[in-house]
């Protein structure tokens, strides 16, 4: 997954303001216990932190995204 569908992914699930909130303040265990921007300059694969996404938030990111 490209960088660039990551992010429209995560601002069509959350909004543009609250994506970028997440990815930045939230921790998430299945990323060792870093944030989306952590784990992506740590050099993590973004579809592994796509997944990580819909572990965490299943109910609210449809299947068409998964």
């Amino acid at each position: 997954m490209r960088l660039t569908d990551f992010w429209q992914r995560l601002e069509q699930v959350f909004g543009v303001g609250y994506a970028h909130s997440i990815a930045h303040d939230q921790v998430f265990s299945q990323l060792g216990g870093r944030t989306i921007e952590e784990a992506l300059a740590g050099g993590v694969e973004t579809a592994d932190v796509w997944r990580a996404v819909v572990a965490t938030y299943p109910e609210r990111v449809p299947a068409r995204l998964r």
